[in-house]
């Protein structure tokens, strides 16, 4: 029978105010849930982030043994050898959840939603998930957002850029200066490295900012989502 398929991911879902005619899914950091991350946007912009046509879908990681954590449970999308950008890739369970990410896309597509008006992304750990999935798995996306994110210096997703001809989702990433989890570092070679494979990508950085989010940057999110997932205007038959 082969192997059983993944049970669906949790979700929290953000319904849009009006007709739904695009997606967002925001992959929350590691040990944090849906629900967490979607809370915590919800405190720093006293309500939810909500559109009029986007579906906003905030899925949970399944909990697996994590290594930084000496291998005890936790929500995370994949596993990690160490938090540094210059070790290998667990590519392994990057892999699988790719799959189980997979799924919630094309769940989306099966409510009659291009893939051109999906936009996948994430905080942290949430954010270099997407970018596994969106570059090497899904092209065709409307576009990428890591917030405090990065990708390891021999990541796969750089492996699958350099044989890349088409035409690639735009990257919108953001990064604190004073982030002592994730180095500004990182995020900015990841911006470099991925800029020099073909990637429109911008960088917006915010002084003093940790590892966490904050208002302008939320609102300077939303702005790109609403320019990359604009309302659609129902054609005149």
């Amino acid at each position: 029978l082969g192997m059983a398929a993944p049970a669906a991911l949790q979700r929290s879902v953000v319904s849009p105010t009006g007709r739904h005619t695009a997606s967002l899914i925001f992959l929350h950091g590691s040990g944090d849930t849906g629900q967490g991350a979607r809370a915590w946007i919800k405190l720093i912009l006293n309500q939810d982030m909500a559109f009029q046509h986007i579906k906003v879908i905030y899925p949970t990681a399944p909990a697996r043994p994590y290594t930084p954590m000496k291998g005890a449970f936790s929500n995370v999308w994949f596993d990690r050898y160490k938090i540094c950008n210059d070790c290998p890739e667990h590519i392994e369970s990057i892999d699988s959840m790719c799959q189980g990410l997979t799924d919630l896309i094309n769940d989306e597509v099966k409510n009659g939603i291009a893939k051109n008006r999906i936009l996948i992304g994430g905080f942290s750990m949430g954010g270099g998930m997407a970018m596994h999935l969106a570059y090497r798995f899904h092209q065709d996306l409307a576009g990428v957002f890591a917030l405090s994110s990065f990708l390891n210096k021999d990541s796969a997703v750089y492996q699958a850029l350099k044989r890349n001809e088409s035409a690639l989702p735009e990257l919108f990433q953001c990064h604190g200066t004073a982030d002592e989890l994730v180095l500004y570092s990182w995020g900015e070679e990841t911006n470099k490295i991925l800029k020099s494979l073909g990637v429109s990508a911008s960088l917006h950085t915010f002084p003093n900012l940790n590892h966490e989010l904050n208002r302008t940057e939320i609102e300077k999110l939303k702005s790109w989502i609403i320019k990359k997932l604009p309302v659609e205007v129902p054609k005149a038959n």
